[in-house]
């Protein structure tokens, strides 16, 4: 429950919007990213590859990172 995934996007330094697995949805930081967001969070399918991505990348990873005793 402690593992984030996010997966954010750029454009010329500034970030634009964001999925935070915390949240369970994109959150937009610019205009532009509002939109992108808001577009994001009403497609389920979008939603679920993202929510599997945080399983599949960083729950499968994170003994590398972390020495499970």
């Amino acid at each position: 429950k402690d593992i984030e995934f996010i997966d954010s996007s750029y454009y010329n330094k500034l970030e634009l919007f964001r999925f935070d697995s915390n949240l369970g949805r994109f959150v937009g930081y610019t205009e532009y990213g509002v939109k992108q967001a808001e577009y994001r969070n009403n497609n389920p399918s979008i939603i679920g590859s993202r929510k599997a991505q945080r399983e599949a990348y960083c729950l499968t990873n994170i003994g590398i990172d972390y020495q499970v005793a």
